[in-house]
């Protein structure tokens, strides 16, 4: 979860509506099983008091919009920023996360039911309920102890995105300069070991290309990558997965889950802030000083302005979709949106959980068939989870 600037929100251009999607999009949509890998309501809740039940206070996601788009299992994101593992309290603060989540079902048990299983997601899905996977984003809350990931999986986690935006104690980021472990950690090896004995999968996203090969190199089960891009598109963003990661992630089995963000599909958005941030010392530079707060707020808008953010398209995102399927195959896709973790940045025509039509439409336009479009929407996510439970299981046979 990357949060844009109170500012950026603030000044964004409206978006143009997206067309009418069509009657075949709308049925498979409604037909298909949609798992969505990252989904960050859980820090909504918590930050704004959002009711994801109604949709009156929510983002990107809530169940009317969810029902409407045909989403079926979101992956709830348990996001625990970076700054816990100085600061203490990352375990406390996944708890509080999860409690969240087990009181939004236990709320709404006609709307919503946390999914610990594949089975769990398709009876769930059945019952025309949101069944909600939960995924932890950031390993902080293992707190250097192994046990805490049973504790975890008991909480009904099935997925740790290693590190966030800082190294940790597990894994160097994608996002830090400071690549203390080269990879992971001496603990972090383990902590991919136990993962894959608990039957819980190990995201790979944020981390850097160093960590993503030592975790290949030990895991003995597929990986996700649970809101990924692709580098292709974004040459000097890091935080998105080089081809040949990709490829190996596709030898490896796992699935690469692309994210809508407009900074993580295109070069021209990737770059808008660094080009902002630039202006603005060019600025300051000129006037022999800093800028005050509210010099920097109306500049901001004046440079907004002038600069409208260039918004990704639905187009820039089924590119990245082509792209994975052409280098590691239609087997090691999906989604993963992302929804309420990347703000107002989302791509004309992917603007909330009620889109995935427009997003079918689109894979119908570029030549998908059926079966291809569900292997997309949740095939091939599912069969990771499977792969990883069976795995699991053959281990305590």
């Amino acid at each position: 979860m990357i949060k844009l600037s109170s500012l950026l929100l603030l000044a964004m251009a409206p978006f143009s509506a997206a067309a009418e999607p069509s009657e075949r999009a709308v049925s498979l949509a409604q037909s298909l099983l949609i798992v969505d890998g990252h989904v960050d309501a859980p820090s909504t809740i918590a930050e704004a008091g959002a009711d994801m039940s109604d949709g009156k206070k929510a983002v990107d996601f809530d169940y009317v919009r969810a029902k409407a788009g045909g989403l079926d299992a979101p992956f709830m994101s348990i996001y625990v920023a970076a700054d816990y593992e100085e600061k203490g309290g990352a375990k406390a603060r996944a708890g509080i996360l999860i409690g969240l989540m087990e009181g939004l079902a236990a709320q709404h048990p006609d709307k919503f039911e946390i999914a610990t299983s594949p089975q769990d997601v398709r009876r769930i899905a059945a019952e025309g309920k949101i069944a909600m996977p939960l995924g932890m984003e950031n390993g902080s809350p293992i707190e250097g102890d192994l046990d805490n990931l049973k504790h975890f999986y008991d909480r009904g986690v099935r997925y740790i995105t290693l590190a966030h935006s800082k190294t940790n104690h597990i894994s160097d980021s994608s996002y830090d300069e400071n690549e203390k472990w080269d990879g992971l950690s001496p603990f972090g090896f383990e902590v991919v070991r136990v993962m894959n004995n608990l039957g819980m999968m190990v995201d790979v996203s944020h981390i850097t290309d160093a960590a993503l090969e030592d975790v290949l190199s030990v895991t003995r089960v597929p990986v996700m990558a649970s809101h990924s891009s692709l580098r292709h598109f974004t040459p000097d963003f890091h935080r998105n997965l080089p081809d040949e990661l990709v490829k190996k992630i596709g030898e490896n089995g796992g699935v690469i889950m692309i994210n809508f963000g407009s900074s993580f599909l295109t070069e021209e958005a990737n770059g808008y802030r660094g080009k902002g941030t630039a202006a603005r010392e060019a600025e300051e530079k000129r006037m022999g000083r800093k800028m005050n707060e509210e010099e920097v707020a109306a500049f901001a808008t004046t440079y907004l302005s002038e600069n409208p953010y260039p918004f990704a398209t639905l187009d820039d995102v089924l590119n990245h979709i082509d792209r994975t399927v052409e280098l590691a195959g239609i087997d090691h896709v999906g989604i993963g949106s992302d929804y309420d973790g990347v703000g107002d940045s989302l791509p004309i025509g992917l603007k909330d959980v009620s889109t995935f039509p427009a997003l079918i439409d689109g894979l119908i336009a570029r030549g998908y068939d059926d079966v291809a479009i569900e292997k997309i929407l949740s095939g091939n996510a599912m069969r990771v989870w499977e792969e990883v439970e069976e795995a699991r299981n053959k281990r305590w046979r």
